[in-house]
């Protein structure tokens, strides 16, 4: 496989990634309401895919940037890719975590409560527009445990705001 298969986009689309938040908060509003594992394994594969390839392996991510983006009308705004490939990890730790609370230990109870915390950040991105993965990424720079040779372009976002 080309190695550009694996790489995650820098910058990133902001308007593409809030479209994106809005198709899990669909998937996870859906699987809380039915229970569906189906859509768990999708939410979880979504994830881990966008995570691996961007947008190039996820389902979501392909119906976002192929066919919902292009017929919108607003202009693109750039923002830094590691953050959002971070919080796409989250993301796939929760989704991962609650498929095996299901499968594994039959705990639905367990998996309603991490996908409850994944609809709270999701929704925090497709309507408020703030990434609250990005927010512990510019937390860990500041705390240097993520390098800032990590994304150079972030080091805006660890300075304090000055109003």
């Amino acid at each position: 496989m080309s190695p550009r298969l694996f790489s995650f986009p820098h910058p990133v689309d902001e308007v593409s990634a809030r479209l994106v938040a809005t198709g899990v908060v669909a998937q996870v509003v859906l699987y809380l309401a039915t229970g569906w594992d189906l859509l768990l394994v999708l939410l979880a594969w979504g994830f881990v895919a966008r995570v691996l390839t961007g947008p190039t392996l996820s389902p979501l991510g392909l119906l976002v940037t192929r066919v919902v983006r292009p017929r919108l009308g607003a202009a693109p705004r750039e923002v830094p890719g590691p953050p959002k490939r971070f919080a796409q990890g989250i993301g796939a730790v929760l989704t991962i975590t609650a498929l095996l609370t299901v499968l594994l230990a039959d705990s639905g109870t367990v998996a309603a409560g991490l996908l409850v915390a994944l609809l709270v950040a999701a929704s925090l991105e497709a309507f408020a527009g703030f990434c609250l993965g990005c927010w512990l990424f510019a937390g860990l720079m500041r705390l240097g445990v993520v390098p800032a040779a990590t994304c150079e372009a972030c080091e805006d976002l660890t300075r304090p705001r000055r109003e």
